[in-house]
């Protein structure tokens, strides 16, 4: 049967300037659709098939979790031109699209036009799938894709629906049609870079002593970025054992986040996870929102899809903790750990939405002893609202799919990200004191309780990333709000960053040699910069082609690398983030040293920033009262 939705709408934040655009998939009737039953009389491989087996007849998630993405249907809007033989011609229909998938296409259109197409062996289809409507690497123009009709039906308002299976899924098309050229190109490209920095590292140590420290500099960063790179090739991510599944405490510490808490809420619990290992806690930090409304809401709605059977135990899987005052993340998160009943702690952002398979893939690495935090993955899920969230994604999935998989492969990933990250219940307590208690300089530290966490698991104990296990987060959507993340990151990177350098040296050698250089190269950078393109032609009378072709490679490499591994229309958004690095966010570095004792967010009325907002307001009028007693002349 074919459910179907005339009218979809798009998921938009608040803003009246800029509308966030997100994937909008189809709903399943089903609330809790992937968790399995504990009564076993109906399991997620009875609904979306059977579970793959490898040569050895064992189950393959793998194979099972890329099966069911192929499935996944998203809500569209675009017209579709069918055409097909007929009558020794040729026919031409036009439908509206409703939802696609990798494997298929739902067409609205009159009655007559569904039935010539059902009648038809084989029709050609005609469409663009436009950016933000399907996964990044989708978005192309499709020419000639063959599909069948599989079914249809007609509605008592005279419209009809055509379901369409495509011979090819989109994925085969696509490699097909331009993937395989892009992975050559792209590939090719990543040589042809690489080869040139490392040629213009080469001459580098020929002029050394003409100018050794520009020049070591120079050789450092690049050995680092490219180190990077490197390791990154090798790593892999733990393979899911289907017999190992810990109990687990998904963690979510909100404050002011109605618009997304919802749908944090929701994605949590829905997991392909037993459900008695799996429990959700949601702790408010006394918003000043309607977060606590929708927090209940979420959690009403998870709890009457539960009616029928009962035996998803949502009654005692899920529940929500409201702080009398607002005490910052780190104490929501804490209350969490606290609460929590299981081994494993995975905390999520609230503005952040798990897939189905998040939990059973963060926790596979855990099978190691030693092993004390994992981090996920995290995509941006409002890529295609504007350049700046363009430019983000590729940020972030480099961020990952490279720095964090370099670190991982020597188990000394330094930041388990916010979004989505896993511990060990045990160490959490163990360091919870000193973390909620943690001062730099004096000061207390509010904020960066990912990587201060961090910091405290890794001292003693191993960690890793986990690129199978996915979540989508909202990043910001206006410059203003985007500078105000980045300088709170860039304080808590260089607080955290001179705390993990007292002792990464004891950590595997090319691990520490790697972090010391990703130490160093930031902080100089500001000087280097200035160096280059301002003392250097001013005082030199030289122009700096050198070291501005240098910037451009390790830009293009960012680009290259998105395009090879993620085949993304956002890959020239790579270059834009690069430069824009250079030309703004470089800067904030500086400001950074000299302000690392604020505690405002900045993205988000906290108490520090509601008190900071209000001494601004306070000096204003000082000001104002001043201008109006000075006596006129």
């Amino acid at each position: 049967m074919i459910t179907v939705k005339d009218n979809p709408v798009k998921n938009t934040n608040n803003d009246k300037e800029t509308q966030d655009v997100l994937l909008e998939e189809k709903p399943d009737r089903r609330l809790l659709s992937y968790v399995p039953d504990e009564d076993g009389l109906r399991s997620n491989h009875d609904r979306r098939g059977a579970l793959s087996e490898d040569e050895n007849g064992e189950i393959d998630y793998t194979l099972y979790q890329q099966e069911e993405k192929r499935g996944q249907r998203y809500l569209v809007d675009y017209d579709v031109t069918v055409e097909f033989a007929y009558l020794s011609g040729r026919k031409l229909l036009v439908g509206k699209a409703v939802d696609i998938s990798t494997t298929g296409i739902l067409l609205k259109m009159s009655p007559e036009d569904a039935e010539y197409i059902e009648n038809a062996e084989q029709v050609k289809l005609n469409f663009v799938i436009t950016p933000g409507s399907m996964p990044e690497g989708y978005e192309m123009k499709v020419k000639g894709l063959k599909a069948h009709c599989v079914r249809w039906l007609k509605r008592d308002d005279g419209t009809a629906f055509c379901g369409l299976e495509f011979i090819d899924t989109l994925a085969q098309y696509a490699a097909h049609k331009r993937q395989n050229y892009l992975l050559g190109a792209s590939a090719f490209c990543l040589g042809i870079i690489t080869l040139v920095i490392i040629m213009m590292r080469a001459e580098s140590v020929v002029y050394f002593r003409f100018n050794r420290w520009l020049y070591l500099y120079s050789i450092i960063a690049a050995t680092f970025l490219l180190s990077r790179y490197f390791f990154a090739t090798f790593y892999r991510p733990v393979k899911i054992d289907p017999d190992y599944t810990p109990g687990v405490t998904v963690i979510i510490p909100c404050f002011n986040e109605e618009n997304w808490i919802k749908r944090t809420i929701h994605s949590c619990i829905n997991q392909d996870y037993p459900v008695d290992k799996l429990e959700v806690i949601v702790v408010d930090d006394h918003s000043n929102d309607h977060s606590v409304e929708r927090i209940k809401e979420a959690i009403e709605e998870v709890k009457a899809a539960d009616t029928e059977r009962g035996s998803y135990h949502t009654d005692t899987r899920i529940r929500y903790v409201v702080q009398p005052v607002n005490k910052g993340k780190r104490e929501a998160m804490a209350v969490g750990a606290t609460e929590a009943q299981h081994e494993l702690l995975v905390f999520v952002d609230s503005d952040s939405f798990l897939d189905p398979f998040a939990v059973r893939n963060i926790v596979q690495p855990f099978k190691d002893k030693e092993m004390g935090g994992v981090s996920g993955r995290t995509d941006v899920a409002n890529t295609y609202t504007n350049a700046l969230t363009r430019m983000q994604s590729v940020r972030y999935y480099i961020a990952f799919r490279i720095m964090k998989a370099a670190e991982s492969y020597f188990d000394a990933v330094t930041c388990l990200s916010g979004p989505l990250s896993c511990y060990r219940r045990d160490l959490v307590l163990r360091y919870a004191d000193a973390w909620l208690n943690q001062k730099f300089l004096g000061q207390k530290a509010t904020f960066g309780d990912d990587r201060s966490m961090t910091n405290f698991i890794l001292r003693h104990n191993r960690t890793a990333y986990q690129d199978t296990a996915v979540c989508a987060t909202i990043v910001p959507n206006s410059y203003t709000v985007f500078l105000k993340q980045q300088m709170r990151w860039k304080r808590s990177w260089l607080r955290e960053s001179l705390i993990a350098a007292r002792y990464i040296w004891k950590k595997e050698p090319f691990m520490s040699l790697s972090f010391y250089m990703g130490l160093m190269v930031p902080i100089a950078a500001p000087i280097i910069v200035l160096y280059n393109l301002i003392y250097v032609p001013v005082m030199h009378r030289v122009f700096p082609v050198t070291f501005i072709v240098g910037m451009m490679l390790m830009a293009l490499l960012m680009s290259m690398a998105q395009l090879f591994l993620r085949r993304s229309s956002t890959w020239l958004f790579g270059m834009w983030f690069c430069l824009y690095y250079e030309a703004v966010l470089l800067w904030q570095m500086p400001v950074a040293w000299f302000t690392f004792w604020k505690s405002t967010w900045g993205t988000r009325l906290t108490p520090a920033d509601l008190a900071e907002m209000e001494k601004e307001r306070l000096k204003k009028e000082r000001k104002e009262e001043k201008k109006r007693h000075v006596p006129k002349k």
